[in-house]
C-alpha cells in the first residue's frame, strides 16, 4: 500500500497520486493552519472524491446515489490524519452488482493511499432505520453533507434524521449523556492529565461534538461563549499532533508535547498544556450546564402532564423559590438570585450566593453567575467581614465546593476576586505524584481541610491556608518562598487582621515543613524538634500546620499520603506540642463587662425581667449588630435566649455570656453579648424578641417544638455531611471552672442545644465565648456545680460526651 507522504512527484489531478501531492503540499504551508487548512483540506478531499464518484457512475451507470460526508469530515474538520467517514446514499433502485461496483471504485482508491476509512452503504430508509438503532449512526448523520451525486437524496434523508432527533430527544439525549459519562470514566478529565486524549477524554473533542446534537435537538442550548474558541483550539492541536507524529492518533504524549507546543508557536510544553486545559475546561463546564438543562427539561416535561392534571391550569406556573440566604433562593433544584436581588449595590452578593449553593449542595444558575459577573459591585479593600466569612463558608461546604467554584471561575468572578488566581488557573504539574493542575489542588486541598475543621480552633485559618498554600507555583524560585509573600498580601486584602496574615504566611512558607521533616529528619534528635517549633511559635499554629499537611497530601494523590507518613508527622506534632507548651500561657477568662452591661443589668435586676438593647457596630467591616441581653440569673438562659434568636431566623456571629455580681445589690444578673445578623430579610424588632424571650423563660413559649416545627416546613439543606461535632475538655483551662470546647458545623439553634445539654446536667454556665468562623462555630464554656466549683474530671467527660451526643 502506498502512503500519502510517498506520492510527492506528481502534479495536482483528479488522480490517487495528484490528490496526495497536492494534499502534501497543503500541509507543508505554514500559511495554512487551523480552521482554513482543516476547511481547504477538506475541499481538496471533496474535489478528488467528487471526481473519483463521477467517474464510477459513468463507468457502472448507477444513477439515483450520492456519496455522503458524515462525522468530522461532514463538518470539513479534517485532521491531516483523520479518517474519512463516507456514507453511499442510493434510492434502491440499482442492481447490487452495479452499487458494488461503484462502492469498489470508490473505497480503493482511498485505501491504496493509506487514509483510514470508515464506509456504508444504505437507502435512506436503511440509514434511517440504522441511526434509530445506533445512537452513534444517528450522531454522525447530523453532520451529514454531499460531496458528490444527487443532492436531493440526503435532503430528505436530513429532514427524517433531524425530525427523528428531536422528536425522539426525551430516549436519545439521556443515552448520549450516559455515553458521555461511561468515555470519561475511561478517558479521564482532559484538563488534569499529563498525557490527556484530546478527543475520548472528558472536556475534548467528543464532548464538543455531543454539545451541537444537543442544541440540534432543541431542547437545551450549550453556553455558546468560548466554545467555538474552545473547540478550535482542541482540533488545532490534534492537527499539530498528526503532523508530528505522522500517525492518526489524540493522545499527547509527553516525548511530543514540545514539539506541537513549536507546530503551534507556543513557549513549550508547558504553554500547550495549559492552552489545551483552559479549551478543555470551556467545554466541560458548557457540558455540565447544558446537561443539567436537559434534565430540567426533561423533568419538566414528565411532570407538567400531572400537574395539569391535579392543578389545572396553575401548574404551568413556576417552582416555588425556597430561600437559602438574602439575595439567594432555590428555584428546580438551581441556587439563583432572588428577584429583588440588586447586584450593582451589594458587593458581597457574588459569595453569599456561592456559600448559599455549596452549603446547600446545589449546582449555581448558569444565569445568575453571568448576572454577577456582568453586573456585580467589585468589592472594597479591604474586604468586609462579611465577604471574608462567605468566603470561608464556601471553602468549608466539602466536595460541593468544586462545581460552585468553575462556575464562578468559568466567568471570570474568581480572579476579579483574588487577581493573584491567574497564575495558577489551568497551570499543569509535571510532577507524577499529582493528580490535578495547581488550581484545582488547591481547590481539592480546602475541600479534604473542610472534613477536618474539628481539629482546629481556627478552622478559618485553615481554610484560607488550604487555597493558598500552593499560591507560590505561578512565580519562579521556591514556591513556598513566593507563597509567603503573595499570601500576605492576599490575606489582608481579604480583610485579615495583622496577627492572622502573619499566621497565614507561615502556614504557607512551612506547608511542607512537618511531611519534609517527618520523613527525612531523626526525630529524637532535639535540635530537630527545637527547629520546627521555632518555625511553628504556637500549638494553634501547629495543629493548623497539621491539619493542613494531611489535607496537602491527601488532594495531591494516593501515593502522597499513608498510614506510615500520618504516623510519623503526628509522631513529630506531638513532640513538638509538648516543648511549645511547656511556655504557653494558660487560657484566661472572658474580658470584664462594659459600662452600658453593666447598665443594663442594673435594669434587669431592678425590674426582674429581661432587658434588651440592639446596637449598631461601630466597625467599618461589622458582620450584622451587637445584641445585649440581660436577664436576672436563672435556670435555662442560655437555651432560651440562643432558641428565641434562631426562631427570629437570626444567624449567630460570635457571643459572650457572663455571670455578673452587682455590688450593694441582691441578687446576680446573666449579661449575654451577642453579634446577629439576619439570614435573610430585616431584623426583627428588640421588642418582638424580648416578648419571645419573657415566654420562653417562663414555659409559656415551647422553643424546641416551634425550633421542630421549623425545621420540618424549612429543612436546611446540606451538599454534604460535616466532620462530627467535637466536645473537649480543656485541661488546666481555669482555677474557677471547667473549661469544655465544642467545635461543631455552625447550624440553627445550635446554642440553644448545647445550652439545653447543660441545663439537663444542672451545670452553671460561668461565662462562655462563642465564635463562628465561616461555616464553622467554636465555643468555649466555662461552667461550674451549682455551688460555683469546677467539675471534677469524671463529671467533665460524661459532660462533654452528653453535649457532643446533643449535637449529632
Amino acid at each position: 500500500m502506498t502512503s500519502v507522504e510517498e506520492n510527492t512527484d506528481h502534479t495536482a489531478d483528479s488522480g490517487p497520486s495528484g490528490y496526495a501531492a497536492a494534499r502534501l503540499r497543503l500541509l507543508q504551508e505554514e500559511s495554512q493552519s487551523g480552521p482554513s487548512r482543516r476547511s481547504a483540506l477538506a475541499g481538496l478531499t471533496d474535489e478528488w472524491l467528487n471526481a473519483l464518484f463521477t467517474t464510477a457512475v459513468r463507468e457502472t451507470g448507477v444513477r439515483g446515489a450520492t456519496l455522503v460526508a458524515v462525522g468530522g469530515y461532514g463538518r470539513a474538520e479534517l485532521s491531516p490524519r483523520s479518517d474519512l467517514d463516507l456514507l453511499l446514499l442510493h434510492d434502491g433502485k440499482a442492481e447490487p452488482r452495479a452499487l458494488g461496483a461503484l462502492a469498489d471504485r470508490v473505497w480503493y482508491p482511498v485505501w491504496d493511499l493509506g487514509l483510514a476509512l470508515d464506509h456504508s452503504v444504505r437507502t435512506p430508509g436503511e440509514a434511517r432505520r440504522t441511526a434509530a438503532e445506533d445512537l452513534k449512526v444517528h450522531l454522525g448523520l447530523l453532520d451529514a453533507r454531499t460531496v458528490a451525486g444527487d443532492a436531493g437524496l440526503l435532503a430528505g434523508l436530513r429532514t427524517s434524521v433531524l425530525a427523528d432527533w428531536r422528536n425522539q430527544a426525551a430516549r436519545r439525549l439521556p443515552e448520549l449523556h450516559s455515553l458521555c459519562r461511561e468515555r470519561a470514566e475511561r478517558a479521564g478529565e482532559l484538563r488534569f492529565l499529563l498525557e490527556p486524549d484530546l478527543k475520548e477524554a472528558r472536556g475534548g473533542l467528543r464532548d464538543a461534538t455531543a454539545l451541537r446534537a444537543v442544541a440540534a435537538s432543541w431542547l437545551a442550548d450549550a453556553p455558546r461563549e468560548g466554545l467555538a474558541e474552545a473547540r478550535r483550539r482542541l482540533l488545532d492541536a490534534r492537527d499539530a499532533l498528526h503532523l508530528v507524529t505522522g500517525r492518526a492518533t489524540d493522545r499527547l504524549s509527553l516525548q511530543e508535547q514540545d514539539q506541537v507546543a513549536a507546530q503551534l508557536g507556543l513557549l513549550d510544553a508547558d504553554a500547550l498544556l495549559r492552552e489545551v486545559y483552559e479549551a478543555a475546561r470551556v467545554v466541560s463546564y458548557a457540558g455540565d450546564v447544558t446537561w443539567r438543562e436537559v434534565g430540567r427539561v426533561l423533568r419538566a416535561r414528565a411532570a407538567r402532564p400531572r400537574l395539569r392534571g391535579l392543578l389545572g391550569a396553575r401548574g404551568d406556573r413556576a417552582a416555588a423559590r425556597a430561600p437559602l440566604a438574602e439575595g439567594v433562593v432555590e428555584s428546580d433544584g438551581e441556587a439563583v438570585l432572588a428577584l429583588a436581588a440588586r447586584p450593582d449595590r451589594d458587593p458581597v452578593l457574588a459569595l453569599r450566593f456561592a456559600a448559599a449553593a455549596a452549603q446547600a449542595g446545589l449546582p449555581v444558575s448558569l444565569h445568575a453567575v453571568r448576572r454577577l459577573a456582568a453586573q456585580g459591585k467589585p468589592l472594597p479593600v479591604p474586604w468586609p467581614a462579611e465577604a471574608r466569612e462567605q468566603l470561608l463558608t464556601l471553602l468549608g461546604a466539602g466536595e460541593p465546593t468544586v462545581a460552585v467554584w468553575e462556575a464562578l471561575e468559568a466567568e471570570g468572578l474568581i480572579t476579579r476576586l483574588l487577581p493573584d488566581w491567574e497564575r495558577v488557573r489551568c497551570r499543569p504539574q509535571r510532577n507524577p505524584v499529582h493528580t490535578w493542575t495547581v488550581d484545582r489542588h488547591l481547590i481539592e486541598t480546602a475541600v479534604r481541610a473542610s472534613a477536618l475543621t474539628r481539629r482546629v480552633g481556627r478552622p478559618d485559618l485553615l481554610l484560607m491556608a488550604a487555597l493558598l498554600h500552593d499560591i507560590g507555583k505561578g512565580w519562579p524560585g521556591d514556591h513556598s518562598v513566593a507563597g509567603e509573600t503573595i499570601a500576605r498580601d492576599v490575606a489582608a486584602r481579604v480583610g485579615f487582621d495583622p496577627h492572622d496574615v502573619a499566621v497565614l504566611g507561615s502556614l504557607v512558607r512551612h506547608h511542607l515543613l512537618l511531611i519534609d521533616t517527618a520523613t527525612r529528619r531523626d526525630l529524637d534528635d532535639p535540635a530537630t524538634v527545637r527547629a520546627v517549633a521555632e518555625a511553628v511559635g504556637s500549638v494553634g499554629t501547629l495543629e493548623i500546620l497539621h491539619a493542613l499537611t494531611e489535607a496537602d497530601a491527601l488532594a495531591t494523590g494516593p501515593a502522597a499520603w499513608s498510614a506510615w507518613r500520618g504516623s510519623l508527622v503526628a509522631d513529630l506534632v506531638a513532640r513538638v506540642a509538648a516543648l511549645l507548651r511547656g511556655t504557653a500561657p494558660v487560657a484566661g477568662e472572658p474580658e470584664i463587662p462594659s459600662t452600658e452591661q453593666e447598665r443594663l443589668a442594673v435594669e434587669a435586676l431592678r425590674t426582674g425581667e429581661p432587658v434588651l438593647a440592639l446596637q449598631a457596630r461601630q466597625e467599618d467591616d461589622a458582620v450584622g449588630v451587637d445584641l445585649v441581653v440581660a436577664v436576672p440569673d436563672q435556670p435555662g438562659v442560655l437555651p432560651a435566649v440562643a432558641g428565641v434568636l434562631a426562631l427570629h431566623r437570626l444567624t449567630v456571629r460570635a457571643a459572650d455570656l457572663r455571670s455578673m455580681e452587682l455590688p450593694d445589690r441582691l441578687g446576680e444578673v446573666l449579661v449575654l453579648r451577642w453579634r446577629v445578623a439576619a439570614e435573610y430579610g430585616a431584623l426583627p424588632q428588640a421588642a418582638r424578641l424580648r416578648t419571645d424571650l419573657v415566654r420562653a423563660l417562663d414555659g409559656s413559649l415551647d422553643v424546641p417544638a416551634k425550633l421542630a416545627d421549623r425545621e420540618a416546613a424549612y429543612p436546611r439543606r446540606r451538599g454534604v455531611v460535616p466532620p462530627p461535632p467535637r466536645v473537649t475538655v480543656v485541661p488546666d483551662g481555669s482555677s474557677l471552672a471547667t473549661v469544655l470546647e465544642v467545635r461543631a458545623p455552625d447550624a440553627v439553634g445550635l446554642l440553644h442545644r448545647i445550652g439545653r445539654a447543660l441545663e439537663s446536667r444542672g451545670v452553671r454556665v460561668r461565662s462562655a465565648h462563642v465564635s463562628t468562623l465561616g461555616a464553622n462555630a467554636v465555643d468555649t464554656l466555662y461552667v461550674t456545680t451549682p455551688e460555683g466549683k469546677p467539675l471534677d474530671p469524671a463529671e467533665a467527660t460524661a459532660l462533654a460526651g452528653l453535649v457532643a451526643a446533643a449535637l449529632v
